[in-house]
């Protein structure tokens, strides 16, 4: 079993930036990979980024050059630096985490994690324009 808290959400302006951060607690050793997802209001769950077991990243393509995942192994937290947010930011963002290789593609990722991998409460990012 893995634990994931998610904290670091906030509301800011247009423009600004927010790091978040997940802690993670438990088997830790056993991910493969983690990521991050988001929810806007009235729509459903949106792969992020993601990062794999040997660094390896990647991120849908509205986030490309303005977010940038990362970890710390040592603190066994995943980060989520996001700069120049929009409005479409807005979301409430989870962490989530597998122990699945094959999950650990970027398609796969997409599809299966948001209900199958283990999943943390959320942090809400509110952007006001």
């Amino acid at each position: 079993q893995v634990q994931l808290v998610e904290s670091g959400g906030a509301s800011v302006q247009a423009g600004g930036s927010l790091r978040l951060s997940c802690a993670a607690s438990g088997y830790t050793s056993s991910m493969y990979c983690m990521g991050w997802f988001r929810q806007a209001p009235g729509k459903e769950l949106e792969g992020v980024a993601l990062i794999v077991r040997d660094g390896s990243t990647s991120y849908t393509d509205s986030v490309k050059g303005v977010f940038t995942i990362s970890q710390d192994n040592a603190k066994n937290t995943l980060y989520l630096d996001m700069n120049s947010l929009q409005s479409e930011d807005t979301g409430m963002y989870y962490c989530a985490a597998a122990q699945q290789s094959w999950a650990c593609i970027w398609t796969k990722w997409t599809a299966w994690a948001p209900y199958y991998a283990y999943r943390g409460q959320g942090t809400q990012v509110t952007v006001s324009s």
